[in-house]
């Protein structure tokens, strides 16, 4: 009996320890949240899907390479709660993301702050706009 109590609770010990990664994944740990940047970007793809949506959008660079970034926002729900919907962004839109980029600055990857649309409209995440904030990240 005494064995059988020590197994059960060696197995749910286990069982807890291996869900903590699985709640830890929402960190900011890979994110330069100290400042934020602006890219200004063609968008190529808007992915409305959970547990997150993406943006995808080309940059044209200074030495007129294109640099194709993908950054996340929350998931759906939060999103039309913050004014966004799966019809905000399409394929050919002139936006200028703000954005806290990943650590690593040379990689396009990063978390929305904002998006600013070619005729004004702004649509924000929740986030803030928090830090100093630079015009590109190249």
């Amino acid at each position: 009996m005494r064995n059988t109590i020590l197994a059960t609770l060696a197995v749910a010990i286990g069982f807890s320890m291996a869900s903590v990664p699985l709640s830890a994944h929402h960190g900011n740990a890979e994110f330069n949240t100290e400042k934020t940047v602006t890219v200004k970007g063609i968008v190529t793809e808007w992915f409305w899907a959970n547990p997150h949506c993406f943006l995808k959008f080309d940059e044209k660079t200074d030495s007129g390479d294109v640099r194709h970034w993908v950054v996340e926002t929350s998931n759906p729900p939060d999103m039309v709660n913050n004014g966004w919907s799966k019809y905000s962004l399409k394929p050919g839109d002139e936006v200028s993301v703000t954005m806290h980029q990943v650590k690593d600055p040379k990689q396009p990857i990063g978390r929305v702050v904002k998006v600013a649309l070619a005729n004004g409209k702004i649509l924000g995440t929740g986030g803030g706009d928090t830090g100093a904030t630079t015009k590109s990240a190249n």
